[in-house]
């Protein structure tokens, strides 16, 4: 008994190695990816640590209002005289914490109920995307209108976990679309054949030739809820009780004038550059992941 264990043991480990392996070739092969793995890296280490390497009050100087590129200031002060670069870090976990967790919901509900949806079939099919098709019939924006009387989002989480819930729908129906070709295909029918389980037909089957779809879905989710989550506090719907890239904007646009004179621009340019910067290194990751779970595109 105890050397098939060991045997089978052996294999998963070999299995896993050769996998890493095949990662590190597919993110060698092209260096955009791993300039993606970098920036992606970056961010994460920001939303981590950075907020640790400034104090909680961030230091204002009445002197510097508005200050110029330098050395000290990479991307100016703001308003107050603080560093717009320090902002710009210790705003970024809250925009990322939120994109994590929306993501973590969207892709979890909308997978899960897209899988069993499209290969169950018959009656569970039809109540759960009626039920999919009501969720899409509710408008997003205004709810979060609404929801924002009443609710602060002083948390990422919180505006995560609404984001989430609001978001699952239009991965509901394209999973189980997906699901619903191929439960037909040669390899899913020889898997029944033998008497596999539901659960190892979908867990080693289905998902795995579904990977690269659900990470581009993932990506979706992420720039979505960043996007969103930061035009909501530009536009001033939510308290500025969080600090937060769309606060930035705000303050920018609205109270510094940035669309008509130029001592503010930075300030402006700042948190719109983190969001196209973290949006390029996660287009550049999913590039990499979807040669990666899918062989028919790796170039031996």
């Amino acid at each position: 008994m105890t050397a098939p264990i060991i045997a089978v043991s052996g294999s998963r480990a070999t299995l896993r190695r050769n996998f890493w392996r095949g990662v590190w070739r597919v993110l060698k092969r092209k260096p955009s990816r791993m300039l993606g793995v970098a920036i992606m890296a970056l961010f994460a280490f920001m939303g981590v640590f950075g907020p640790m390497l400034y104090p909680e009050r961030l230091p204002r100087d009445d002197s510097a209002l508005y200050a110029p590129l330098s050395w000290k200031h990479p991307f100016g002060t703001d308003f107050e005289g603080t560093d717009v670069l320090a902002l710009v870090i210790t705003g970024s976990r809250y925009v990322l914490l939120t994109g994590l967790v929306t993501a973590v919901i969207t892709v979890a509900l909308g997978t899960g109920i897209g899988l069993f949806a499209g290969f169950r079939r018959g009656r569970w099919d039809t109540v759960l995307m009626r039920i999919t098709d009501m969720k899409l019939t509710i408008p997003g924006l205004p709810l979060l209108l609404i929801l924002s009387t009443v609710w602060k989002f002083s948390s990422a989480v919180e505006m995560g976990l609404v984001l989430g819930l609001l978001g699952w729908g239009g991965v509901a129906r394209a999973v189980r679309a997906q699901t619903l070709s191929l439960r037909e295909r040669g390899f899913i029918e020889a898997a029944r054949g033998l008497g596999l389980s539901t659960t190892h037909i979908v867990g080693r089957e289905l998902l795995p030739s579904m990977a690269p779809f659900i990470a581009m879905n993932m990506l979706i989710a992420v720039t979505g809820a960043v996007y969103a989550q930061v035009g909501l506090f530009f536009l001033g719907v939510l308290p500025f009780e969080a600090n937060n890239w769309g606060v930035m904007l705000n303050l920018a646009v609205f109270g510094g004038g940035a669309l008509t004179t130029t001592s503010a621009l930075p300030y402006l340019m700042a948190p719109l550059l983190a969001i196209l910067l973290l949006t390029l290194g996660i287009v550049l990751v999913v590039d990499a992941m979807d040669e990666i779970f899918n062989p028919r595109l790796r170039e031996e």
